[in-house]
């Protein structure tokens, strides 16, 4: 190999090898060289320089806080529903003769809706009666005559069995003639009629359409983590898109969660006594839970670990910094409610973003107090 190549070489790494002990040694200074420090302003200002600088603790802004108790809030989002829709249907087969009602119409119960055609159905029922009136004599007699001893118990005994079969046939033609008279089930309003004038409608065909209307419904799926936080009995207030806010009770809430969303369905029962509530209305409902202690904090003094956790940075007696890891129950423009503190808790106000966990600090409180 080429000497002066070579001799390159060695000379490169020796003034690398100088770089790097320069950079991660701090420089070491002995006992003669001591007095040589002393005495050449120089040398002691090189020397003061390479020395490590003491560095003072970072200055943040603290504040007490004290936990209060606070209803915990769960919201949920669904839509008003009627209590009860009910399609009433035909049980007889019949031409409709006559309707009372139109859509919107509000009835009350046992209100007539519509009449289908009678037709034979009243020779029927008066053929019934007759029979009934012709078992009755036939029953007298053999009773009569049973009592004298002519005719034997069995005789009266069959006598009575059609008497009876004659009255229940009778009565299932009144039955039948009552059929044919669609009554309101209970109060309520027309919501369709399907039947119209001259329409034969046969039995289990739909008739007319009810809804009741008061009290009614808001209904909404319930995440799993919050199912347990309500109870059937507890208040609640719906806001609706249409600008009107309710209040009710917790009538049901479900035990079988929905398969897809793991939420479970959660009514609200909400008086509607002047009938504005209309069905599938979009609508947020907010259940108040049990009380909780909690802190009310700005916002902007909630922060990130370095896992990504939300929390807050607090300050011991020591000045000594510690992380809380927090659950925000409920917020607004003014503020955040948090739980997972201790009932009274110094926090860094401002600073908490230049200082970790463990570290010391140079605290400037504030006045204590909830804000």
């Amino acid at each position: 190999m080429n000497r002066s190549v070579i001799i390159a070489t060695i000379i490169a790494v020796g003034v690398t090898g100088w770089i790097v002990s320069g950079q991660f040694k701090e420089p070491e200074i002995d006992v003669a060289d001591a007095a040589t420090t002393k005495t050449n302003p120089i040398v002691s200002e090189i020397a003061a320089a390479l020395q490590p600088k003491k560095t003072e603790p970072t200055l943040v802004d603290v504040q007490i806080y004290n936990a209060e108790p606070r209803e915990q809030k769960v919201v949920v989002r669904g839509m008003t529903e009627a209590v009860r829709t009910v399609t009433i249907k035909a049980e007889t087969p019949g031409r409709v003769v006559s309707t009372y009602v139109e859509r919107g119409q509000r009835v009350k119960k046992g209100d007539v809706l519509v009449k289908f055609a009678v037709k034979a159905r009243r020779a029927q029922l008066a053929e019934a009666e007759a029979l009934v009136r012709q078992r009755q004599i036939e029953y007298k007699a053999a009773k009569a005559l049973s009592k004298k001893g002519f005719s034997a118990k069995t005789t009266l005994a069959g006598t009575k069995a059609l008497l009876d079969s004659a009255l229940a046939q009778s009565e299932a033609v009144r039955i039948l003639l009552d059929d044919l008279i669609i009554r309101a089930p209970f109060d309520g309003i027309v919501e369709e009629r399907q039947a119209e004038i001259g329409d034969f409608i046969k039995d289990g065909n739909a008739v007319i359409t009810i809804v009741d209307e008061n009290p009614f419904l808001v209904t909404g799926q319930i995440s799993e983590v919050y199912v347990n936080k309500i109870k059937v009995g507890d208040k609640g207030t719906a806001k609706l898109v249409t600008g009107e806010t309710v209040k009710g009770t917790v009538r049901f809430i479900g035990k079988k969660s929905d398969p897809a969303t793991r939420t479970f369905r959660v009514e609200l029962l909400v008086q509607n006594d002047d009938y504005k509530l209309r069905a599938g209305v979009t609508a947020e409902t907010t259940f108040t839970t049990d009380k909780v202690m909690a802190h009310f904090i700005s916002p902007a003094i909630l922060t990130l670990n370095d896992n990504g956790v939300l929390g807050v940075r607090s300050v011991d007696d020591t000045d000594v910094v510690h992380f809380h890891p927090v659950k925000v129950i409920t917020d607004s423009s003014e503020g955040a409610w948090i739980t997972g503190l201790p009932p009274q808790t110094r926090l860094i106000k401002v600073g908490q973003e230049f200082v970790r966990a463990g570290e010391k600090v140079n605290p400037q409180n504030r006045t204590a107090g909830v804000q």
